[in-house]
C-alpha cells in the first residue's frame, strides 16, 4: 500500500513542532514503535531547523514537507527555497555550522544521519535545499533479548 501527504508552511521556527506531529501522526499507519516514532521526529525537527534557520536566514519562506509510505518504508522529504549551500559534504560534518553565534551544535545532519537509515542532500546556491530521508519502519528489538519476553507465570 502507497499513502502519500504534502505539506506547505511558512518556514518559522514555530512550525518545527507541527511538522514533527504531521509526520508521526502519519506514520501510525505502519504501526511503528514508540522509538521509531522518536527517530523520525527528530529527524523531521532537524531538517525543518535547518531549513528555517539557515535555508531561509529566519526571514520567511516556505518549507515544503513530503511523505510517503509505501510498504515498510516511510520516505521524507524537507525542502526549501532559500539560500542552498555551496558545499554540501561540510554542511553535513559533524559540528560543522554557519551559525555559531546561535549555540547551535552543527549536529543537524548527524542526528538526521543517526536517525534515518539514509540521507540524501541537494543544495544548490541561490535555489534551495532538499534533504531526503528513509526509514523501514518495523524493525522491533527482539521480544526476547532480556530473557523476559515469552514467560509463563
Amino acid at each position: 500500500m502507497r499513502n502519500e501527504m504534502r505539506i506547505e508552511f511558512d518556514a518559522k521556527s514555530v512550525n518545527e513542532g507541527f511538522a514533527r506531529v504531521a509526520v508521526a501522526a502519519f506514520l501510525t499507519q505502519l504501526d511503528p514503535t514508540l522509538d521509531e516514532v522518536a527517530d523520525v521526529k527528530t529527524a523531521v525537527s532537524e531538517a525543518v531547523t535547518n531549513a528555517v534557520i539557515h535555508g531561509y536566514e529566519e526571514k520567511g519562506g516556505k518549507v515544503y514537507l513530503n511523505c510517503i509510505l509505501e510498504g515498510d518504508m516511510v520516505f521524507i522529504c524537507v525542502e526549501d527555497t532559500g539560500v542552498g549551500m555551496t558545499d554540501v559534504k561540510q554542511a553535513m560534518e559533524p559540528f560543522y555550522t554557519t551559525k555559531p553565534e546561535l549555540e547551535r551544535s552543527g549536529m543537524g545532519f548527524a542526528f538526521m544521519e543517526a536517525f534515518m537509515d539514509d540521507i540524501q542532500v541537494e543544495s544548490k546556491p541561490g535555489e534551495g535545499t532538499k534533504v531526503t530521508m528513509t526509514k523501514k519502519i518495523g524493525q522491533k528489538e527482539e521480544e526476547n533479548q532480556d530473557g523476559c519476553g515469552d514467560s509463563s507465570y
